[in-house]
């Protein structure tokens, strides 16, 4: 069955999603391909974690190929794929909370005059203040800010109503600021 769509013409996500339910694992290998970057890139910003982004977005994958059969199409096929991405970065970083946090200080004592040193360390930072927030707040922000969604995206990706959309965000955005400007707007 693979064969006859992979030399055709281009399938839609909602055909592949089809054939992957019913068991054609091509078709699935190419969902899960036009999606994986993307995915990946979710999971990184949620989790601030290079590892936990890979457990996390094996996770994704994972849930993908269970509940492929489920996708109905009512939302487009990146939607679904946020929202399963979302909440298995959002499960890792529950995980994973115990894991001892990176002192603050060892991020900004690693700066140095070089540009690629200290965009380094500016993406460690982000990161450091990102991991700070409550996961739910990490998730609206990262969707909004790094993937552009807009607030009716992020209410369909998380499930949740658009007023909590906006204060999550709101607030998320309010936390972050009371964590990065004290390092970078004192002019210390």
């Amino acid at each position: 069955m693979g064969a006859a769509w992979s030399a055709g013409a281009p399938v839609s996500d909602n055909e592949l999603a089809a054939l992957a339910a019913a068991g054609d694992t091509g078709a699935f290998e190419t969902l899960a391909g036009r999606y994986q970057s993307l995915m990946y890139g979710v999971c990184r910003r949620i989790t601030c974690n290079d590892d936990d982004a890979v457990d996390a977005l094996q996770e994704s994958l994972i849930i993908m190929w269970q509940r492929i059969g489920s996708f109905e199409g009512r939302s487009a096929m990146g939607t679904w794929l946020f929202r399963i991405a979302t909440n298995a970065a959002i499960d890792e970083v529950r995980r994973r909370a115990r894991r001892p946090a990176q002192a603050y200080d060892e991020v900004l004592d690693r700066a140095g005059p070089d540009d690629v040193e200290s965009a380094a360390v500016l993406r460690s930072t982000v990161d450091w203040a990102l991991g700070r927030l409550p996961p739910q707040f990490r998730a609206a922000v990262v969707l909004r800010e790094n993937y552009d969604c807009s607030y009716q995206q992020i209410a369909d990706i998380l499930g949740i109503p658009l007023d909590t959309v906006k204060s999550r965000i709101s607030r998320g955005r309010q936390a972050l600021a009371d964590l990065l400007v004290p390092s970078y707007g004192s002019g210390d």
